[in-house]
């Protein structure tokens, strides 16, 4: 219901949630049903009467991309409960009326911005670092050498799996489970070093264009796990400051 009365539209800035696949990917879902009235103790918008069996129903629940979600959660000040129910009636009252109008929409696209590209990703020795990457981004670009045993498959793919786990989650972690996060992917981090492996990552913000909406900014956590042979593998900077970087371009996403 949530999803069909919201046209698979963000009630804020109403661009696609779902995104069209491509030659080589499947469709890419970022809407996510959003709770107005928080169902934690900690959560934004916490009503401790607030009946328990009520959270995740339709009326509590609203649909946006990743990017406002963050948002209405960080500032549940001013995106109040009555505010953000205000605006969910207002977008699906535009839903209804743009599909009685027949409206066609622009198709929606992502594009990437020449002067936010990175040339370079930087490597990551901590966990802290991984969770400030993936946290509230858009969308993750993860990647990795090709592997060579099933031991390697198992402790590079858990790790991107964790990652990316953590990314969607972020925003919701207490300070306590993220600093046990942040240990956790330090330790992760160092079993891969063993292994022979490095972590490199960067953040890049790209355009989200078409839609209803005006164009958005649409960050993309960038994760790469590459062997130390990797020959994309470059120091920069003077000796005392020396840092092993991987040349972006080499590793595509």
């Amino acid at each position: 219901m949530l999803w069909g009365r919201s046209g698979t539209r963000c009630a804020i800035c109403r661009l696609e949630v779902v995104l069209d696949a491509t030659a080589s990917d499947d469709e890419s879902v970022v809407g996510e049903e959003c709770h107005i009235v928080s169902g934690q103790t900690a959560g934004p918008r916490h009503e401790p009467a607030f009946p328990k069996e009520d959270v995740d129903s339709y009326e509590n629940l609203i649909l946006l991309c990743r990017v406002h979600h963050k948002l209405i959660d960080d500032q549940p000040e001013t995106y109040t409960s009555e505010v953000l129910k205000q605006i969910k009636a207002n977008h699906e009252k535009w839903v209804k009326d743009k599909l009685n109008d027949n409206v066609e929409l622009k198709p929606v696209r992502l594009r990437r911005v020449k002067e936010n590209t990175l040339p370079l990703l930087i490597r990551l020795t901590a966990g802290k670092d991984i969770l400030n990457l993936v946290d509230g981004a858009c969308s993750f670009s993860f990647d990795h050498d090709d592997l060579a045993s099933e031991q390697e498959v198992e402790l590079v793919g858990a790790f991107i799996q964790e990652a990316r786990d953590w990314g969607e989650i972020g925003p919701d972690l207490e300070p306590a489970q993220k600093i046990r996060t942040g240990f956790e992917l330090t330790e992760s981090i160092e079993q891969l070093e063993q292994a022979g492996f490095y972590v490199f990552g960067g953040r890049e913000v790209h355009r989200l264009e078409g839609g209803a909406g005006a164009p958005s900014p649409w960050s993309i956590a960038i994760l790469r796990v590459l062997r130390k042979t990797n020959p994309s593998i470059v120091v920069v900077g003077p000796d005392d400051l020396r840092a092993e970087t991987a040349q972006h371009s080499a590793a595509k996403e």
